[in-house]
């Protein structure tokens, strides 16, 4: 527990997470509540809108984000959504101090723990461990991208939305046909069409 902060926070889940790659010590641990943060974001609010730089890493603790862009016909284009357990960021506004074209939107009533750019390296600089472990979350979110570049030009949609439902077991029940649709990249009328052929084979 962070008992010291405004908002007294349980870090407990992040620490769990960490388990999975390098265990922080109490050092470690102590070092990561004191320069995390808490954040509430009610339904569609914002960790992030185009134009501001993206300052945070953000650990989800409850609820779901999406983050999306908006092209200049106004459509939207899901490319990632972070339910419980997963982090969210653009990472190249964040490592390199630029202006997103991004959005990061809550669908959920949500908390999120964050961590800011200055205190990460710090992080870095007092703790191996931390270098270790966001690199595997930086790694990690690489390969994802890659992988959902290659069946976004490869796969049919029927494709695209198994894979949804193997990278987002818990989510078809949790958000829209208009959300799902848009990631995998066609209607909702068509996602329907896809969605009525499976259940039928």
């Amino acid at each position: 527990m962070c008992s010291d902060r405004a908002v007294i926070m349980d870090v407990s889940p992040l620490i769990v997470y960490f388990e999975d790659f390098w265990s922080l010590d109490d050092a470690a641990a102590a070092a990561l509540c004191e320069r995390i943060t808490y954040k509430r974001v009610k339904r569609r609010g914002f960790l992030l809108r185009p134009g501001e730089i993206c300052q945070h890493f953000n650990f989800v603790l409850s609820g779901c984000f999406k983050m999306y862009k908006v092209d200049q016909k106004g459509n939207s284009h899901n490319l990632q959504f972070a339910p419980e357990n997963n982090w969210i960021m653009d990472h190249g506004s964040f490592y390199e101090g630029k202006s997103s074209e991004l959005y990061i939107e809550a669908l959920e009533p949500s908390e999120v723990l964050q961590i800011k750019n200055n205190d990460l390296f710090e992080l870095y600089d007092g703790f191996p461990v931390f270098d270790r472990n966001f690199r595997i979350v930086t790694e990690n979110a690489f390969i994802e991208q890659q992988k959902r570049v290659l069946h976004t030009i490869s796969s049919t949609a029927e494709e695209r939305y198994l894979y949804f439902l193997k990278r987002y077991p818990d989510l078809s029940n949790r958000i829209s046909n208009v959300q799902i649709a848009s990631y995998i990249g066609v209607t909702p009328e068509f996602l329907s069409v896809i969605r009525k052929k499976l259940a039928t084979t």
